[in-house]
């Protein structure tokens, strides 16, 4: 398993989309959103981050009992940290990283004002664009925290506007 994190609006899913692999790609986000539909009656992905971190934690660990699962080479798109209205909350808790087989930690990550711009741009979704800096600051400090867990090794790819190929291509290189 290789896990890939970022800020919202580094463009994950954009640079995921770009690879040629026989890995399966799986957005965790996706899997919390369902569970915390049937959990709680969330109906949109932004409601999810202001929910309580007790009920975020229990939707959470469904979600990690199901990748336990997970066999065969498998991509997961997460996020590094969430920022809630109760300060950072860890996308990879060690007491649920445990549970899996890391084999790598890939952070995507993009200039804050490129950030800040994308997410004001996307009509789908709802996104601060306060405090990108800081989110970025602990996302790399919890990408060290979970490569020492693990003992998988850790890559930071910028993801430039308009250079998305580039980033692709990078990522790319490691599934070699």
């Amino acid at each position: 398993m290789i896990i890939v994190m970022g800020l919202p609006g580094a463009g994950k899913t954009t640079v995921l989309k770009g690879l040629k692999t026989n890995y399966r790609i799986q957005n965790f986000g996706d899997m919390m959103l369902a569970v915390e539909q049937r959990m709680y009656g969330i109906k949109e992905r932004d409601e999810m981050r202001g929910l309580p971190v007790d009920k975020q934690k229990a939707a959470q660990q469904k979600v990690y009992e199901e990748l336990a699962k997970e066999r065969g080479k498998l991509i997961l798109d997460t996020h590094c940290s969430i920022s809630t209205p109760q300060g950072f909350f860890p996308g990879l808790p060690f007491e649920y990283l445990k549970m899996l087989k890391v084999d790598g930690l890939v952070l995507i990550t993009a200039d804050v004002a490129e950030v800040a711009a994308r997410r004001t741009s996307d009509p789908t979704r709802i996104r601060d664009v306060d405090d990108i800096a800081l989110h970025d600051q602990m996302n790399r400090a919890y990408l060290a925290a979970y490569s020492a867990f693990t003992g998988a090794p850790a890559v930071v790819i910028v993801n430039r506007q308009g250079k998305s190929e580039e980033a692709t291509a990078r990522f790319q290189s490691l599934l070699k």
